[in-house]
C-alpha cells in the first residue's frame, strides 16, 4: 500500500473544550473542518497515521522520530490532566524509515530523545481523530533545523519506508500558520503574518507543492510562523503522486493562523510510473543548479578564490597556493575578510577576520574560506557531496571606525562591531531580516552569546 491521504492541520490546545472553556467557540470553522478531517480518516481505515510535529523534539541537524512501543500524553501543561491519550506507535514502519535514512547517510533516526510524552502539536490533531477512529498505530516525527530540501527527502524517505512494509498510512501535517496576524494576539502584528497566511492557503490548497521552497527563511522567521516544514516533509511524503487539494478553512482571529487542507492521492494505473511533474524537489534542485552555474561564471574574484580554496581543501586536503593570475588587490593589500557559505538558501559556515591578519587579502580569503567550511562551531564540516551546491559571498573589511552615536549607522551600507570585555561580535551589512539600526546591535549582542555558547559546546 502507500500514503492513501495527507492533511495539514493546526494544534491550538484551546480548540479542545476543556481547555479552551467555551473560548474554542470562536475558531468554529476549524473546528468544523477537523470534525471533517476525522470522519475522512475513519472512513480510509488506515493502519497507521504519520504525524510531524513542531513541539515534538527538534534539533537543528537532525530529523527526531519517536522510539518505542508506546507513548503517553495528556494536556496537563494546559491545565487539563483528563484529557489524555495512551497511543502505541508502528514500530516496524519506524525502524524501516530509520533503515533507509542510514543507507542514505541522512540525519534521522530514533537518537536523543529528552522527553517520551506526546507534545500537543500530536495531541490536538490525535483528539479529533480519536473520536472518530478509537485506535491505529503511529508514528512521530520532529522537524529540523536543515534546509527545506532536506524537510522534503525526509518526507520521501517516508514514502518509500511506507511502501516497503506495504501499510495503509495517513499523513497528518501538524502546524499552525503565521503567529503575527492581529495586534491584539498574543505576538502582535507584522505585515509577512497576513501575508504568508496568504500565500501558504494559496499553495496548498492547490497543492502546488514545488512553490514551498520559494518561502525565504527571513519572511518564514519575520511571519513566526510554525508548521511550514512540516508541511514540506508532507509534501515529499506525496512526491510524484499526483493529488486532489482541497482547503477546507482558514482563521486568523486569534492572531494565529489555522489552516485546514486535505490531499488526496488520483487513481493511478498500477505499476504506473511516479509523475515527474510533481516531482518537485528534483525540479528544483535542478533551477536551482542552473542559477548557481550561472551565478559562478559571473562571480568576481575574491568569490572565486574562496571556491577554488574549499574545493581544493574539502577534495584533496590541500591548503590552496596563492594563485599568481590574481589582481594587484587581493595580493598588494592587507585587510580583514569574512567568507559566507550557504546552501540551499540556509547558511553553511561563515568565518572571518575583523582586521587582517595575512600578508595579503588573498591569504586572508584562502584562510578564511578553509575555516568557514571546517571550522565554524555551528556546523559540522562541509563534505565533497556538497560541493556543487554552496552559494559563496566574500565580503572585504575597510578599517573599523569608532561611532558616537547610532545614527551614524545604515545597516545597508555598514556592518557593526559590539565588543564586551574580551569577547566580540561581528554583523555584516545588507543582511536579510537586519533592517533597523536597532535590530543590528541587538543581533550583534545575541551573536557574542552564540558564539561563546558555541564554542563551549565544541570544546565538550
Amino acid at each position: 500500500m502507500s500514503i492513501i491521504a495527507a492533511y495539514m492541520v493546526p494544534h491550538p490546545p484551546m480548540i479542545v473544550p476543556k481547555v479552551g472553556k467555551g473560548g474554542e467557540a470562536q475558531v468554529e470553522k476549524t473546528i468544523r473542518s477537523y470534525e471533517r478531517v476525522a470522519d475522512e480518516i475513519a472512513a480510509l481505515n488506515p493502519e497507521t497515521i504519520i504525524i510531524s510535529s513542531p513541539h515534538s523534539i527538534m534539533y537543528s541537524d537532525y530529523f527526531h522520530i519517536s522510539p518505542g512501543r508506546h507513548a503517553t500524553g495528556s494536556f496537563r501543561e494546559f491545565g487539563v490532566a483528563d484529557v489524555s491519550f495512551n497511543e502505541d506507535y508502528d514500530t516496524e514502519l519506524t525502524e524501516a524509515i530509520c533503515r533507509i535514512a542510514d543507507r542514505e547517510n541522512f540525519p534521522a533516526g530514533t537518537l536523543g530523545e529528552k522527553n517520551s510524552l506526546l507534545d500537543h502539536g500530536t495531541m490536538v490533531p490525535l483528539y479529533f481523530i480519536r473520536q472518530k477512529l478509537p485506535y491505529c498505530k503511529i508514528v512521530r516525527l520532529g522537524l529540523s533545523g536543515l534546509p527545506l530540501t532536506d524537510h522534503y527527502r525526509m518526507g520521501q524517505i517516508i514514502q518509500e519506508a511506507v511502501n516497503n512494509v506495504d501499510r495503509r498510512v495517513i499523513y497528518v501535517a501538524s502546524g499552525d500558520l503565521s503567529h503575527k496576524l492581529q495586534v491584539y494576539g498574543p505576538y502582535g502584528f507584522a505585515p509577512e503574518g497576513p501575508e504568508y497566511d496568504k500565500r501558504i492557503m494559496d499553495v496548498c490548497g492547490r497543492g502546488a507543492f514545488g512553490e514551498l521552497f520559494v518561502f525565504d527563511e527571513s519572511f518564514c522567521n519575520k511571519a513566526s510562523e510554525c508548521g511550514h516544514r512540516s508541511f514540506v516533509i508532507m509534501a515529499g511524503a506525496l512526491d510524484g503522486v499526483d493529488v486532489s487539494a482541497t482547503e477546507y478553512s482558514h482563521e486568523d482571529v486569534t492572531g494565529v493562523g489555522y489552516g485546514i487542507c486535505s490531499f488526496i492521492p488520483k487513481e493511478a494505473p498500477s505499476g504506473a510510473a511516479p509523475d515527474k511533474s510533481r516531482q518537485f524537489l528534483d525540479i528544483y534542485l535542478k533551477r536551482l543548479d542552473a542559477e548557481l552555474e550561472d551565478k559562478k561564471e559571473k562571480s568576481d574574484e575574491y568569490v572565486r578564490l574562496a571556491r577554488q580554496t574549499i574545493e581544493t581543501y574539502i577534495k584533496r586536503k590541500e591548503i590552496l597556493k596563492v594563485p599568481e593570475d590574481l589582481s594587484a588587490e587581493l595580493t598588494g593589500r592587507q585587510a580583514g575578510a569574512f567568507v559566507s557559505i550557504h546552501k540551499h538558501g540556509y547558511l553553511r559556515g561563515c568565518i572571518g577576520t575583523i582586521l587582517p591578519t595575512k600578508a595579503s587579502i588573498a591569504e586572508e580569503i584562502i584562510g578564511n574560506a578553509i575555516s568557514a567550511a571546517t571550522a565554524d562551531p555551528r556546523f559540522d564540516p562541509i563534505t565533497a557531496d556538497e560541493l556543487p551546491w554552496l552559494d559563496i559571498n566574500v565580503d572585504i573589511l575597510s578599517e573599523p571606525e569608532d561611532i558616537s552615536s547610532k545614527d551614524e549607522l545604515d545597516v545597508k551600507r555598514y556592518g557593526v562591531i559590539v565588543t564586551s570585555g574580551y569577547k566580540r561580535g561581528l554583523l555584516l551589512p545588507d543582511l536579510d531580516g537586519v533592517d533597523t539600526v536597532s535590530g543590528a546591535t541587538c543581533t550583534s549582542l545575541s551573536l557574542i552569546e552564540a558564539c561563546r555558547q558555541a564554542l563551549a559546546q565544541a570544546r565538550q
